[in-house]
């Protein structure tokens, strides 16, 4: 299966699953997603995430969504650049989102981080998604 958006499969894949109301959702494993499910991890949006081979031999990732009182820690997932039109964000010109209660997903050359650690570090880059 040929997939041109990773980063698009895997927003939409957890979104499916929380309107659902699903414990967990799997997704085809990649570093870059690896990355961005390490970011929502660190700043609370998933419980975790784990690796897990199937059968056959492909590596898939199993994401534990997180729930308060019924209703998922997530509200919205927007995923901003797209593989037709990048957005790229000097350190000065980084989104904030909801007046800084969401995050924006960056890729930087020091690696996938939010928005506060790439304003602590003084860097910009790609800004991959934004999350509510």
């Amino acid at each position: 299966m040929v997939m041109n958006d990773p980063i698009g499969d895997l927003l939409a894949r957890i979104r499916n699953a929380q309107m659902r109301k699903r414990s967990a959702v799997m997704t085809p494993a990649s570093k870059l997603r690896s990355w961005v499910l390490d970011v929502l991890a660190s700043e609370g949006f998933i419980r975790g995430y784990r690796s897990i081979q199937d059968p056959g031999g492909k590596k898939n990732l199993e994401i534990d969504l997180k729930y308060f009182d019924g209703q998922p820690v997530i509200k919205e997932l927007k995923r901003i650049s797209t593989p037709g039109r990048r957005v790229y964000a000097g350190v000065k010109d980084i989104p904030r989102v909801r007046q800084g209660l969401g995050i924006a997903i960056l890729s930087t050359p020091r690696g996938v981080m939010s928005d506060s650690e790439a304003r602590a570090t003084n860097v910009g880059g790609e800004v991959l998604c934004t999350v509510f």
